[in-house]
């Protein structure tokens, strides 16, 4: 064999390699289809759901905002370079790590435009249908990424806790879903970001014609009362930010509550706050708070 032909043999190697490399990588997103010339090197990342996800598929993104709010990213988040605050990034920050792709959810979309004169912009807002968006942002990190192989493992684990949950709240009656702020209170139906607990659980509303909007609808005690729900879910978006509000326990420990069958039955489930406010839509956080709302539904069985 030829010193001639084996220079040859190597250079066609490398050009299949580089060719293959530099494939276009085509992703579905919040705005609908992306496509990236190749896979992008350095990624920030502006959403805590996406931080999430991507920590999870064993991907350190180049640059993060803080403060995070979720304690379970800590580990895999320290010693990364800050590049803002969810609402305000550091545009100065982020130009300096000269990222391949910038991700922006749903706190950071807003500045999408602006960051795109920095690099490619992926709008990873996750939207009213919690899960479904999660899990398709997952399949997006993962090609983006080269980790299908981890994105399936986490699928599988959703998809099995899900199936768990969706059994247990079979024969539980009807759910309402509330969140506090301190002293203040709103519910939430099944086209609400939190809606995801009736629609891929299966489990009926306990007030079928709640308005939707993103704070959901503002409510009393009264009105939780009145709709008398066999089990009563509560997110504590106070504890979530961090603002040091009445925690919801002592918000709802009151007589109201007490003549709920929710509470007479000890049919009250706290999620975490955190996970289910900050970084829902991440797949760690889709994980813990199935796992959470399993835990729970068992203790009250």
């Amino acid at each position: 064999m030829s010193l001639r032909f084996l220079r040859y043999f190597s250079f066609l190697v490398t050009m299949s390699a580089t060719s293959a490399i530099a494939e276009p990588i085509t992703v579905e997103t919040a705005s609908g289809p992306m496509t990236v010339a190749e896979r992008p090197e350095s990624i920030v990342a502006l959403d805590v759901a996406a931080i999430d996800t991507l920590t999870a598929l064993g991907v350190a993104p180049s640059g993060v905002v803080t403060p995070l709010f979720v304690d379970y990213l800590d580990e895999a988040t320290a010693g990364l370079p800050a590049v803002g605050s969810l609402f305000e990034p550091d545009f100065e920050a982020i130009a300096a790590l000269n990222p391949d792709l910038i991700v922006v959810g749903g706190r950071s979309v807003a500045m999408a435009d602006a960051l795109s004169s920095i690099a490619p912009v992926a709008d990873m807002t996750i939207g009213t249908d919690m899960i479904a968006d999660g899990l398709s942002r997952l399949d997006a990190y993962a090609a983006l990424t080269g980790t299908e192989d981890t994105a399936e493992d986490l699928r599988r684990a959703i998809s099995d806790r899900l199936e768990r949950a969706r059994a247990m709240v079979a024969d539980r009656g009807n759910v309402l879903i509330l969140m506090t702020n301190g002293p203040k209170l709103s519910v939430f139906g099944r086209d609400s970001r939190f809606g995801w607990l009736h629609t891929a659980l299966n489990w009926p509303q306990a007030v079928d014609d709640i308005s939707e909007s993103r704070h959901g609808e503002a409510v009393t005690f009264e009105y939780i009362a009145a709709a008398d729900p066999d089990t009563l879910v509560v997110i504590d978006r106070g504890q979530a930010v961090g603002e040091g509000t009445e925690n919801a326990r002592a918000t709802l420990d009151n007589n109201l509550i007490h003549d709920t069958g929710a509470w007479k039955s000890g049919s009250v489930i706290y999620l975490a706050p955190a996970e289910t406010y900050i970084a829902a839509g991440g797949a760690q956080a889709i994980i813990r708070t199935l796992d959470d709302l399993i835990a729970a539904l068992a203790e009250s069985a």
